[in-house]
């Protein structure tokens, strides 16, 4: 017997260089490249109370656009995103 998932409803954006999804008109994630390296990133957002153990998965960095990093969100890096299992993580 096959599991059926929700059906979730989001909208997409061009942001912040790349691809953003929304869902219930937040910020879920965004798939877009790194503007120094030109490496492939995800850009998600986390519950602040999961913040520190989330940073450290493999691939996750502090999201940093300014000098100071955004609480809540989280930069993932392609060894973060080499296994299906893993994207499914962070989606």
């Amino acid at each position: 017997m096959a599991l059926k998932s929700p059906k979730i409803l989001y909208t997409e954006k061009k942001m912040m260089g790349g691809l953003l999804f929304m869902v219930n008109n937040s910020m879920c994630v965004n798939a877009g490249k790194d503007k120094d390296t030109g490496e492939d990133r995800l850009i998600v957002r986390v519950r602040k109370e999961n913040y520190d153990r989330l940073l450290l998965e493999k691939g996750a960095r502090k999201m940093d656009f300014t000098g100071k990093p955004m609480n809540g969100f989280l930069f993932i890096y392609p060894k973060g995103t080499e296994t299906d299992k893993q994207l499914i993580f962070w989606m």
